[in-house]
């Protein structure tokens, strides 16, 4: 009735390539997901190679697009930082190039008000009642999202988040 045996499906080249082509018209990849999703096929790396190059050229697979993409989706709907977005990229083996690519589409007006939105709300639940540490932790916080410090001290400042004595 079930099947208890785990091992994976293995696909002909011609397979493959029909499913890793059906794979990238879903969503933008990135090269090394692709080659992971064919190593997975059961092809080798020769194999898995020349489909990634055929791929490549009929535009299912561009890495500069997949970089612009991400950086669009995550500094608009995940409100991350440039440093964060760049980190995640390098890890995901994208080029340098496609990396500068990518943050071109970050606006900076936009970008501005996605810093100063998560500081809102992480302020809004904040329950640190000391000025200094209630702006270190904010400051942690949108560190870890990924914002520059210069830009997240302009922030806290225009929003009346320096220190003072109450």
């Amino acid at each position: 009735m079930f099947k208890t045996d785990k091992t994976p499906k293995t696909y002909t080249p011609g397979e493959a390539l029909q499913k890793i082509a059906a794979f990238c018209a879903y969503q933008e990849r990135h090269q090394k997901e692709v080659e992971q999703k064919l190593r997975s096929y059961g092809l080798d790396e020769d194999e898995a190679g020349e489909i990634i190059i055929r791929l490549s050229r009929e535009k299912l697979l561009d890495e500069e697009r997949f970089a612009q993409a991400f950086v669009r989706g995550h500094y608009r709907n995940k409100q991350w930082g440039r440093r964060r977005i760049v980190q995640d990229l390098k890890q995901k083996g994208i080029s340098e190039y496609c990396i500068k690519s990518g943050l071109k589409e970050i606006d900076g007006d936009e970008y501005y008000q996605n810093l100063v939105s998560a500081l809102e709300k992480k302020d809004r639940q904040e329950k640190e009642k000391n000025p200094r540490l209630r702006r270190q932790k904010i400051s942690v916080y949108l560190t870890g999202k990924g914002y520059e410090q210069d830009l997240i001290k302009i922030a806290l400042d225009e929003l009346g988040k320096v220190p003072e004595d109450e």
